[in-house]
């Protein structure tokens, strides 16, 4: 039974390995201008040992993008069925981005950034799911707004500031800043709230 498992784990941590530093060499050099080459010297294989592991570049983009976007999703869904506040659930969704960010900054920015070369039609559901991400956003701040929470405006401007400014951590960020990432997120937390909260 062993000698069945212990392939099986080794072939599981390799993949996640090759996805890893793909996302760091994407990050890096772009989608485009790294090679399969590249990704086989980062992770210390042939390229074509990676092959047992990954079909191509592309589904290694797929299987990144959709990662990071599934994560959003199921997140932002977790916090939109508490019973918190409209104020709490949006701290909660700044939480949730710069947590991400923190721990998967590569990733993050292969999803932001390099979606666009996926296929046609993995870019139009990666695309949809951005959309459902947009506007469940985009409901918890319109309801904040009717309750009272939040002063009123308009909401696509909310959401596309609010939004806009969490991607911009992804390109900011790293642990050599002079600030600890409990810091950026009550910062943001302050300035992105102040600005929604009556």
């Amino acid at each position: 039974m062993e000698t069945e498992i212990i392939p099986n784990k080794i072939k599981i941590n390799k993949k996640e390995l090759i996805l890893s530093e793909a996302a760091t060499l994407f990050k890096e050099k772009g989608f485009g201008g790294t090679s399969m080459r590249d990704l086989g010297e980062k992770v210390g294989m042939e390229a074509a040992s990676m092959y047992n592991h990954i079909k191509s570049k592309n589904e290694i983009l797929e299987l990144i993008c959709f990662k990071i976007a599934n994560q959003y999703i199921s997140q932002l869904q977790e916090i939109e069925n508490t019973n918190q506040s409209f104020q709490e659930k949006l701290n909660a969704i700044i939480g949730l981005h710069v947590q991400l960010i923190i721990e998967d900054a590569a990733s993050v920015s292969v999803a932001n950034n390099d979606w666009k070369y996926l296929s046609e039609e993995k870019k139009n559901q990666y695309k949809q799911i951005r959309k459902s991400y947009e506007k469940s956003f985009a409901n918890i701040i319109e309801q904040g707004m009717k309750s009272g929470e939040f002063k009123k405006m308009n909401v696509s401007v909310a959401l596309f500031t609010m939004l806009s400014s969490l991607r911009w951590i992804e390109l900011w960020y790293k642990p050599s800043r002079e600030i600890t990432p409990q810091e950026l997120e009550e910062d943001l937390k302050t300035l992105l709230m102040n600005g929604l909260n009556n």
